[in-house]
């Protein structure tokens, strides 16, 4: 386990206490947290590099030149991915997809809740013939049940969790419960909506996009990070190449730094809350 300077943050300060040997913090370099990481997979370890989203910027270069390119199995996790409450514009991790989405050999995640974070560690264990990393919020989890034993998920899979609907919400990590209230919202104005935990950045499941973009009036992505360049981007460029005119409704973070407050201040300033989504695809509907 690698941290570049940020032990208790990540919280690898309880990895430490229980595997002293195991832990490296390099200090505030996370160029050489990654590029020890690569080093050590040359070497048939099984490295996990744990940083803020907002600073992984730093280790582009490495994770394509050094991780990717080589196909070395380094883990990143990507702490306080997406809005950072209470941090300011310098942590908010709203970047991090556009900058990693189009690295080649590369497989990106996002979990809904702690227990499927579980899951997709141990997904990460597993692979072994690529660099791979999970995004995941700062804050409490979802409140739910932990899994005793975590297991693989299939790569590229998505888990729908509401399968019929005139609309599908397509939502990424933590935008799922945001998603879940949506779609009750939008059931007291008599528009139901299938709902689709996409799971994976990189590779999409198109196999799931495509079944639902025939039958869908309009397919909604949600994702807590910028729509320039993100997940929603990615979903509409799979279309587009799939010769699908459905429409879709890109919901995120704009293209702006966004300022300092509470999660539930700045989703409200910023058209994130759940009412006002609603609002957005109701409207969006009537121009169809």
């Amino acid at each position: 386990a690698i941290t570049a300077a940020m032990p208790s943050g990540t919280r690898l300060d309880i990895f430490r206490a229980s595997h002293p040997e195991r832990f490296y913090d390099v200090g505030i370099a996370e160029e050489h947290a990654a590029i020890f990481a690569c080093g050590q997979a040359t070497r048939g370890l099984k490295p996990y590099v744990a940083i803020y989203s907002t600073f992984m910027q730093r280790c582009v270069d490495m994770i394509q030149h050094d991780a990717a390119l080589q196909s070395l199995p380094v883990r990143f996790c990507m702490d306080r991915a997406g809005l950072s409450p209470d941090d300011g514009p310098t942590h908010h991790g709203l970047f991090d997809i556009s900058m990693l989405r189009c690295i080649p050999n590369l497989i990106m995640m996002q979990p809904r809740d702690e227990a499927e974070l579980c899951h997709m560690l141990a997904t990460m264990q597993q692979i072994d013939h690529c660099p791979s990393a999970i995004r995941y919020p700062r804050g409490t989890g979802e409140g739910v049940d932990m899994p005793e034993e975590p297991q693989p998920l299939p790569i590229g899979q998505a888990e729908v969790l509401a399968p019929e609907g005139e609309v599908l919400l397509f939502a990424l990590g933590n935008m799922n419960s945001v998603a879940a209230r949506v779609r009750e919202l939008l059931a007291e104005q008599s528009i139901s909506c299938a709902h689709v935990n996409a799971r994976f950045i990189k590779p999409l499941d198109g196999k799931c996009l495509l079944s639902y973009a025939g039958s869908s009036r309009l397919i909604v992505t949600l994702e807590d990070h910028s729509i320039v360049g993100g997940f929603g981007s990615a979903v509409q460029e799979f279309l587009g190449e799939s010769c699908c005119a459905v429409p879709v409704l890109r919901i995120g973070w704009g293209d702006v730094f966004v300022e300092h407050g509470s999660l539930q201040q700045l989703r409200a300033k910023h058209g994130l809350s759940p009412e006002q989504i609603a609002e957005r695809i109701a409207l969006r509907l009537q121009k169809i």
